[in-house]
């Protein structure tokens, strides 16, 4: 196995329960966002995906993209996530187990911003042999709405091979609305998730009586459209820590109208009443990763 499959397969498998996939869809773009980082020192440029924060009476740059907007969007009630919630996974891929851990958490719930929030957090390693090939520790965070989980505020500090990355994204979707001072915009839809709001937001979906929600996801680097649909139910699952009953939702990420064909997501949610995320599966061209649950805090 060459290292850079290794490398993907890696990321791919650290955070794939955290959203549906990020790492592997950075992957697949790696070289276009290498433009897209170097493209925030030069805001201006059309193709730039996030902003710098401009000094008053400057305009910020705009965000250009094809993306349309989601047929519809669900409004949940109450989230059923619960302060300090701790949910760690296992990574295997093909006939290889445990080459990632994962960790999400539910930090707590604040006032971000003058908003209602649930702080998110993720938690991604790689583990064993893998980890002398591709050696990988990221920290996520998220300020999602307290009752929509659409992005406040999105933060990715990686650590990857030896190289630091330290990214905090302030979301707006109103071209008027000035980037905060000392602070990176990203210009996205309104309704726009991040992949840690993007997986609590399907746990608040009453799968019972909305079988498909769509919703624009950003990435930290670019703007994915994500349809998820429930596909099956009561499915005996088991998983290192035990055994459940799930739903089975499927999901399908877009980008620019087209349906990316060379992978696909499963989602296990649990039928309790926390909808606990207990297995995530990912088919790529190249391997089929599993993430599944391992211990409850």
């Amino acid at each position: 196995m060459g290292k850079k499959m290794a490398a993907g397969i890696a990321v791919l498998a650290a955070v794939a329960c955290a959203g549906g996939g990020y790492y592997w869809l950075r992957a697949r773009e790696e070289q276009k966002l290498r433009a897209v980082m170097a493209a925030e020192e030069a805001p201006t440029r059309p193709e730039a995906l996030v902003a710098k924060s401009a000094a008053p009476g400057d305009k910020p740059a705009s965000l250009k993209h094809e993306i349309a907007k989601p047929e519809h969007s669900v409004q949940p009630p109450e989230a059923p996530l619960r302060e300090g919630e701790s949910l760690e996974f296992s990574a295997s891929v093909s006939k290889v187990s445990n080459v990632a851990s994962l960790k999400l958490q539910v930090a707590d719930r604040q006032t971000f911003a003058g908003k209602e929030v649930w702080h998110l957090r993720a938690f991604a390693h790689t583990q064993n042999a893998l980890r002398m090939i591709f050696e990988l520790d990221d920290r996520f965070e998220s300020y999602s709405d307290a009752n929509s989980l659409v992005s406040e505020q999105y933060e990715m500090h990686l650590s990857e091979r030896g190289q630091k990355v330290e990214s905090v994204q302030r979301m707006i979707s109103s071209a008027k609305e000035p980037a905060p001072p000392n602070a990176t915009a990203a210009r996205v839809l309104p309704g726009t998730r991040d992949p840690l709001g993007m997986m609590q937001f399907l746990r608040t979906t009453d799968w019972s009586k909305t079988p498909e929600v769509h919703s624009p996801v950003y990435d930290g680097h670019k703007l994915y459209d994500a349809q998820a649909r429930l596909v099956g139910k009561r499915l005996d699952v088991s998983v290192p820590a035990g055994d459940y009953k799930a739903s089975k939702i499927e999901i399908r990420v877009f980008e620019n109208g087209v349906e990316m064909k060379d992978a696909s997501f499963q989602l296990f949610l649990a039928e309790n009443q926390d909808r606990t995320p207990v297995l995530l599966e990912a088919t790529m061209p190249f391997a089929t990763a599993h993430v599944e649950l391992a211990k409850v805090e």
